[in-house]
């Protein structure tokens, strides 16, 4: 049983604490204990299961991915219908998620709308578990800008707020601009793509896909956290990413 079976079906005894731990909490409809309760759960003939410390990041991962879409959402003060929509449609087309974590990842959405927690608290307890893996920061940011640009724009509010994101996880500037001209026509999406400036040179063009190849590649993004549920989200930014290349190497005759 997954993670997410596990939280659906009731029967984890402890998963996180803090403002996630919180919407989750509403969102699946029972009450995590705290960790300091976890022997004594653990203890007891018959008691609840207790998610691992991978299945652990991957509900901090799921729970903080739409908390945090809620929030740039509602930057503005309202959420609208196309926000909405573009919610729905990254879950539907980007993620593939089944009806039931369709129906999860709403509730989460709905419970941290109306949370009063703020998106940094959300972004601090997020970077607090994956602070040594910038490919899964990288992904998280993948997802907010990709769904905040959804209209082909990104209001002052959402920049905000993402820019906040970049400097509670310590992302650069630099990349972040480049990740956004993916969706945002700033440059050259394939440079962006290759987190290259168009000034790079045939060799570093050459490592720097090396090195992008390494980190996103299927197996380790699966290992480290990342919810099954985002797989093939990840997955087709691994192709993605190969496609620049493949893209850059032609228009430089290499």
């Amino acid at each position: 049983m997954s993670w997410l079976g596990k939280m659906i079906g009731g029967t984890i005894g402890f998963a996180l604490g803090g403002p996630l731990g919180a919407v989750a909490g509403a969102a699946f409809g029972h009450t995590f204990v705290d960790k300091k309760e976890q022997a004594y759960l653990s203890s007891r003939p018959g008691t609840q299961q207790m998610l691992s410390s991978n299945e652990q990041a991957q509900l901090v991962f799921f729970t903080a991915a739409f908390s945090m879409l809620a929030k740039i959402s509602k930057a503005d003060g309202k959420v609208s219908d196309n926000e909405i929509s573009a919610v729905e449609t990254f879950m539907k087309r980007d993620l593939q998620l089944d009806l039931n974590s369709q129906q999860t990842a709403i509730n989460i959405f709905r419970q941290a709308v109306t949370s009063p927690e703020s998106f940094d608290a959300f972004a601090l307890q997020f970077y607090s578990v994956f602070r040594t893996q910038p490919n899964i920061i990288d992904l998280m940011m993948d997802v907010m800008l990709r769904v905040s640009t959804a209209d082909g724009s990104i209001s002052n509010e959402e920049e905000a707020l993402l820019l906040s994101a970049t400097r509670i996880f310590n992302y650069s500037t630099a990349d972040f601009e480049r990740l956004k001209s993916k969706y945002v026509k700033q440059t050259n999406k394939y440079y962006a793509v290759l987190k290259c400036d168009e000034t790079a040179s045939n060799e570093e063009i050459k490592k720097q896909y090396r090195k992008l190849v390494s980190e996103y590649h299927p197996d380790k993004i699966e290992a480290k956290g990342l919810p099954e549920e985002f797989i093939k989200f990840a997955n087709d930014k691994f192709k993605e990413i190969q496609e620049a290349y493949d893209t850059v190497k032609k228009e430089r005759g290499l």
